[in-house]
């Protein structure tokens, strides 16, 4: 329907009348209110968010820790490494490939918590002694490196805030602050454990090339030693055999020695 309507010169023109029902287009949000909702999803107090700091959280790598060790010790009684020794090693291998590979399971062993001693004795039965001293003295290093990178990436953060005992104190100061000697120590001498010694190197402030070097050379010894014996054993009355169980005994007797000395610094405040 149109309207007319009279110009000042008399003139008539139309001019459409409102309808009833107008109609309104739908618009978009704006892009402001779009990023807005968007941001609570990620917001700091979201559940994305809270489960992320969770899973990095210290304990959260602890516990990763604790079960990528008890999958590794599991993995160990499954398979019994030791059939080797029994079965023998396979034929296909020999000479450096042999060697190699048994270093890297010497190592994966050590960091599934396989006491060092059988398996120097076993690096002896089965390579003899120079071979036998290259294979385990290699598996020895990877296996503390493996060891120390796993504590300190997974297990510093958790343990370091519970070091509050006297000892604990005391023995994280020494390797702290002379990591070098005391670690190069707690290769030479007996008594330590192995994984006992790499897990603490690691929750201290020890670096890494004092770590690898005094186990490097803190352990040519006593696995020389080891490795010796094992591969003298069907001769145990050789000279070889009794020189190997000597520097096997010697040392302890040191270490004892030593650590009742000691006793009373490491139980100062």
């Amino acid at each position: 329907m149109l309207d007319a309507t009279t110009r000042p010169g008399g003139t008539a023109t139309a001019t459409p009348r409102a309808t009833a029902t107008e109609f309104v287009v739908p618009t978009l949000a704006p892009l402001p209110v779009i990023a807005s909702v968007a941001a609570t999803v990620d917001a700091p107090g979201g559940l994305a968010a809270r489960c992320a700091r969770a899973l990095r959280s210290p304990w959260s790598r602890f516990a990763l820790l604790v079960t990528l060790l008890a999958a590794a010790a599991s993995s160990v009684l499954l398979f019994e490494p030791q059939r080797l020794l029994a079965d023998g090693w396979p034929p296909q291998l020999g000479g450096v490939t042999a060697a190699a590979v048994f270093a890297v399971a010497y190592g994966l062993c050590t960091v599934a918590f396989v006491p060092r001693p059988l398996l120097n004795l076993a690096a002896g039965a089965v390579f003899g002694s120079q071979w036998g001293v290259a294979a385990a003295l290699a598996g020895t290093v990877l296996g503390a490196g493996i060891a120390f990178g796993l504590g300190r990436v997974l297990g510093q953060g958790a343990l370091r805030p519970l070091l509050r005992g006297r000892l604990l104190k005391a023995a994280d100061g020494q390797l702290s602050r002379h990591g070098m000697r005391s670690m190069l120590a707690a290769r030479l001498f007996p008594g330590v454990p192995f994984w006992a010694a790499n897990y603490c190197a690691a929750v201290s402030r020890m670096g890494w090339p004092s770590f690898l070097v005094a186990t490097a050379l803190g352990s040519v010894p006593n696995t020389a030693a080891y490795v010796v014996a094992g591969a003298r054993a069907s001769s145990p009355t050789s000279p070889a055999f009794l020189i190997a169980m000597a520097c096997i005994a010697l040392p302890a007797l040191v270490g004892a020695v030593v650590a009742w000395r000691k006793r009373h610094h490491l139980r100062r405040p």
